[in-house]
């Protein structure tokens, strides 16, 4: 059985719902990797530390620290405290981050990823702070080099123990990385928050047409498999002329992409599109979303293909899929890696049409509950829970040693 998101999502928390042990505002700092780019982690922590301090500034003090100017994006004023740093080099982003942790007696301070929390962690030895992992990924794809191995080695064997708290995108991702790192640890489960796009609403009654046309939003890279979609595709393309696909991103596979789709003889179906701020056009215009990668951390692309009310073709893979494709009215899951199995699916729904678009109106009700102010109540209340655990743990609040603590939240949306 596919799980789904809690039907009984809290619309907003109260203020008290976020706080420190003591009583007084917990002082929370998220550190932003210098990507260079503002995309996924960038846009998440963004908005939910936004969100946060403007719904909950009774209780939290957010900071966010970006260490380097993005490409496609200036941050501007926000809602919380921005430090923004210019780095260069790994010394430097080390220095930096140290000099801002210290500057003031943080909390919590939350970091994304498996590899920039141990380094964020080392760089602030001696500092007595504690750090939340944050993760996003997939912890076992991640491992992929010699220094990320490293990493991974100081994680199971120094920093996990001494984490005052895991978030997790998908219930089966902290599992994962409970399964690998003996952390005593609370984990909780905190989603990533959808965008909404004006006018999305009003989309799903303006579809039609003799083309079906399928879209797939991503980075042109091996995670995504944008090679199996076309592959797919291909099989589909053979059994009726009357469908369309549209990859919008970019990356480094764009070449080898562009030139499968010539091999194929599919280049009057299948075109190539960036819009790397808002891709609203491209899902507008679509009527069916499709996703082939070979794993996922969570989908905000899944999602945001909900927003405008598509259904949604998946793999089945680790880990966020199966838990935004709550049923058959949302979507349809295949075997990851599997290319005539998703060929086969994106048949089904242009044999069955019609009948998804009616469930338009159900996808786009299901999805707010990702919506950022629900999403960030998620995360005020988690940051306080991680606070009162870490403060138990450590005899600084009710006495007692406690065992480790797995939330709510953490064991996965209900099924």
């Amino acid at each position: 059985m596919n799980q789904s998101a809690p039907m009984g999502m809290p619309a907003r928390p109260a203020p008290e719902a976020a706080g420190a042990p003591d009583g007084g505002k917990l002082r929370v700092l998220y550190i932003v990797p210098p990507t260079g780019k503002f995309a996924g982690i960038e846009r998440v922590v963004d908005e939910v530390c936004a969100e946060m301090s403007a719904s909950h500034a009774e209780r939290l003090d957010v900071a966010v620290l970006h260490l380097g100017s993005y490409v496609n994006h200036t941050i501007g004023a926000r809602p919380y405290r921005s430090i923004e740093l210019s780095t260069r080099g790994r010394l430097e982003v080390l220095r930096a981050i140290r000099r801002a942790v210290a500057a003031e007696r943080y909390d919590l301070v939350v970091v994304p990823q498996i590899e920039a929390t141990v380094l964020a962690y080392l760089a602030c030895l001696g500092l007595r702070r504690r750090f939340v992992l944050h993760l996003h990924g997939n912890p076992d794809r991640e491992r992929s080099h010699a220094k990320a191995k490293l990493l991974f080695l100081v994680m199971r064997h120094l920093v996990a123990r001494r984490l005052a708290g895991v978030f997790g995108t998908s219930s089966a991702q902290l599992a994962a990385f409970r399964s690998r790192f003996a952390s005593p640890a609370a984990h909780h489960w905190v989603p990533n928050p959808v965008r909404d796009f004006p006018g999305a609403a009003s989309h799903g009654d303006e579809r039609g047409g003799d083309i079906v046309r399928f879209v797939n939003i991503g980075r042109f890279s091996h995670q995504k498999g944008q090679d199996i979609l076309i592959e797919a595709f291909r099989l589909l393309h053979a059994r009726r002329r009357d469908v369309a696909l549209t990859l919008v991103g970019f990356g480094e596979l764009e070449a080898m992409l562009r030139e499968r789709i010539a091999q194929a003889g599919l280049g009057g179906a299948v075109r190539i599109e960036h819009h790397p701020h808002d891709p609203s056009q491209a899902l507008a215009a679509s009527d069916v979303y499709v996703s082939a990668s070979r794993w996922e951390g969570w989908s905000l692309t899944i999602c945001e293909a909900l927003r405008f009310g598509l259904p949604v073709v998946a793999t089945d893979c680790d880990f966020g899929p199966r838990e935004i494709v709550a049923d058959d009215r949302i979507g349809r899951l295949v075997p990851s890696g599997d290319v005539a199995a998703l060929a086969d699916a994106m048949l089904h729904c242009c044999d069955h049409m019609e009948e998804a678009r009616a469930h338009s109106r159900h996808r786009q009700a299901y999805i707010e509950r990702y919506a950022v102010e629900h999403v960030a109540g998620l995360h005020a209340a988690a940051l306080q829970a991680v606070a009162m655990e870490d403060a138990d743990r450590r005899g600084l609040g009710r006495a007692g040693r406690r065992r480790p603590v797995v939330s709510a939240a953490a064991r996965g949306p209900a099924s």
